[in-house]
């Protein structure tokens, strides 16, 4: 494994001492910057962009040029996994992600295959060995997947979706058929995370984006016990190298007890979770990532840094931090404005670490 000259990232997850507060960002790689929007237009289309080796590790090293975040994602979609089993992804303008075949019966779920990273996910794992090369150690690179219920909800809705009614109504229909369906999904994604992991990834991340939308009950049933199936089949030990985890469930703040007892070594928070309560609830156990609304980033700088400085507040003294916005960020946004958020991040964190 590649020594890393700015490990802070890794060592915060792992809750050892850092000298200050790493930061990345969800999304970092994207819209907001000009550089982005160019190479997509270069690319044809979204999907073809994510699915060019060379052209998805241009756009996620751009954001490193600009700005100094001590990690790098992986530029890719959630959906890559059940595009792979055959669901025909597509993207439409304005309506986002949608699958030409969607999964709606016991003969859909039955014929799902769990596909093979090397061979139908080779644009992915290509990427990240190739972004792994042109970091050269610079800062760690993280993967991802899509959560097997987050995935499920786009594969049997057959795209994006507000009250998610056919995904809950086979939930709670045939219970037997979803869970079905999510032990697949779990098999396909704890593969395709050790596949990224063999090529170079030093972090991975799992997005449950919609796990906050279920009932208590129904998101311990569906949502994490998967996610801990996930974690349970991970390979995170590379060359006597620990590779740290991060489950992010949006809306999930009412679990953090919960997720914390699922093996991952850190979790994701969203805005609307207090940050101090988190790590007062869970904070000996994993470490926090977040959490910043990413709408803050329309304010002037000063206004940035002051919520900056209440969060590092919030959470206090010590190692176990990663700052990140609590979402991803959006489109317009002006790059400058993600600046003054890094430096605030980097410039007021250090009286937090001895």
């Amino acid at each position: 494994m590649t020594a890393l000259k700015n490990d802070t990232f890794i060592r915060a997850l792992l809750k050892q001492p850092v000298a200050y507060t790493p930061i990345w960002m969800m999304r970092q790689a994207g819209r907001y910057l000009p550089e982005y929007r160019k190479v997509r237009e270069q690319a044809g289309s979204f999907l073809d962009l994510c699915t060019n080796p060379e052209l998805a590790c241009e756009v996620t090293l751009q954001p490193l040029r600009r700005f100094n975040f001590d990690a790098a994602i992986l530029f890719s979609d959630i959906l890559t996994v059940p595009d792979a089993m055959g669901l025909g992804l597509y993207f439409t303008e304005g309506e986002g992600p949608k699958f030409k075949y969607p999964v709606r019966t016991a003969a859909d779920v039955n014929k799902l295959p769990i596909p093979d990273p090397e061979i139908d996910l080779r644009y992915v794992v290509d990427a990240v060995r190739l972004i792994k090369k042109n970091l050269q150690g610079s800062v760690p690179l993280i993967g991802f997947s899509g959560s097997p219920w987050t995935l499920a909800t786009y594969m049997v809705e057959g795209g994006g979706s507000k009250s998610f009614q056919k995904v809950k109504s086979m939930m709670y229909e045939q219970p037997k058929l979803m869970h079905a369906m999510l032990d697949k999904l779990a098999q396909s994604v704890a593969s395709y995370l050790n596949a990224q992991i063999e090529a170079g990834a030093q972090a991975v991340m799992l997005f449950d984006t919609w796990g906050g939308m279920l009932a208590t009950e129904d998101y311990t049933e569906f949502s994490l016990y998967y996610a801990k199936q996930v974690r349970a089949l991970l390979k995170t030990n590379v060359d006597g190298q620990q590779i740290p985890t991060i489950l992010f469930t949006k809306g999930g703040g009412l679990w953090l007890e919960a997720m914390a007892d699922s093996g991952y070594d850190a979790l994701g928070l969203d805005w609307q979770t207090d940050i101090q309560q988190a790590r007062a609830r869970v904070g000996h156990q994993v470490s926090l990532q977040g959490n910043m609304d990413p709408v803050a980033l329309y304010a002037n700088p000063e206004v940035i840094a002051g919520k900056v400085k209440s969060i590092l507040g919030k959470y206090g003294s010590g190692s176990g931090h990663v700052f990140n916005l609590g979402h991803g960020i959006l489109p317009d946004m002006n790059p400058d404005h993600v600046k003054a958020m890094v430096d605030a991040v980097h410039e007021h964190s250090r009286a937090y670490h001895f």
